[in-house]
């Protein structure tokens, strides 16, 4: 594990191997154990994703929550699903998320950030901490509506485009603390489409919601941090636009075509995923995972900022066993 592993992939510096991350590992009890509780080490990770919406707990205002299927091995994380607090789409539209959660005092939330980055630096001084932000302007609506109420808001675009803009500019008092801060990398996300693609019309992205990830990237470029956009899904037709904003990178999931990322993107951008799908590992076998993996490494070895990664996470019901012939092999391949 390496930070100058993982910053020289985000800056395209030269370096002898690929960059490497893994999500929600902590959930693999047994091989946790097995590695003394310290896996980010065990396994080599040079960056750790992270994110953090600061100390406004939007729980004290109107936010749906839409439940959590089982993740962790034992179902601890299953939640069922709570009515939504919005009961009219003219709710919705006079939504201003400023006035339902609260503006942090500015040079408090500086402070907090940076207290909350020095010290998980310091509890993993191999890995590259970044800045984040996770409820973004999609992101937030979804988190504050949830998705019956967001798609009825959406029918109406002009209205709905308003709603959004608020959540950027709440988005932006984050940024702008975050960008006053010591970090080096930081990672914005935002789930703007679903699996197969976008939910709303193209121009709608690029006319309302791409303009607000220029500005609220503004003071973070300014400040000389790097940038790392974070969705799910297949957003691959919208990297260009997110390319344009300023973004230094792209965290993806396998359902996008690595191939022609890495051909557009390649030479220009870090790349944080690979064409590995955690449903192979779960379900499928050894052989499958591997060509999955060769594959990648055919890619990634031509990019010159490329950090590896399931890039749709490796869930608790991977076995060990697929888990520890998948790091073996990633190790004895990744060198450039």
């Amino acid at each position: 594990m390496s930070r100058k592993i993982a910053m020289d992939n985000i800056c395209l510096r030269p370096t002898p191997r690929l960059g490497h991350t893994e999500y929600s590992m902590e959930y693999h009890t047994t091989l946790n154990e097995r590695y003394g509780g310290n896996i980010y080490d065990a396994w080599e990770f040079d960056l750790l994703w992270a994110t953090n919406d600061g100390p406004m707990d939007w729980r004290k205002g109107r936010c749906t929550d839409m439940g959590h299927a089982v993740y962790a091995y034992n179902g601890s994380d299953r939640r069922d699903s709570q009515p939504c607090p919005f009961t009219d789409v003219e709710e919705v539209y006079a939504f201003d998320p400023s006035e339902e959660y609260g503006v942090p005092d500015h040079r408090e939330l500086v402070r907090y950030y940076e207290n909350w980055y020095r010290q998980s630096q310091s509890a993993h001084p191999e890995q590259v901490i970044p800045g984040g932000y996770y409820k973004t302007v999609m992101s937030g609506a979804i988190q504050a509506f949830g998705w019956d109420m967001l798609l009825l808001a959406a029918a109406d675009q002009e209205r709905f485009a308003k709603v959004l803009q608020r959540f950027g500019t709440y988005t932006a008092i984050y940024t702008q603390a975050w960008a006053e801060t010591s970090i080096e990398v930081f990672i914005q996300h935002d789930d703007i489409v679903w699996t197969e693609g976008p939910f709303l019309h193209p121009d709608f992205y690029r006319q309302v919601i791409f303009p607000l990830y220029a500005q609220m990237w503004r003071p973070l470029r300014d400040a000389g941090k790097k940038i790392l956009f974070c969705s799910d899904g297949k957003y691959d037709m919208f990297m260009g636009d997110i390319a344009a904003c300023g973004t230094d990178g792209f965290i993806f999931e396998p359902v996008s075509d690595l191939d022609a990322l890495a051909e557009r993107f390649g030479q220009t951008h870090c790349l944080v995923g690979s064409k590995v799908d955690c449903r192979t590992m779960a379900f499928g076998t050894w052989e499958q995972v591997k060509a999955e993996m060769d594959a990648t490494f055919a890619v990634a070895r031509n990019c010159r900022g490329y950090i590896w990664a399931v890039g749709n996470h490796i869930p608790a019901n991977v076995s060990d066993e697929m888990c520890l012939r998948y790091i073996d092999y990633l190790r004895a391949n990744w060198k450039r």
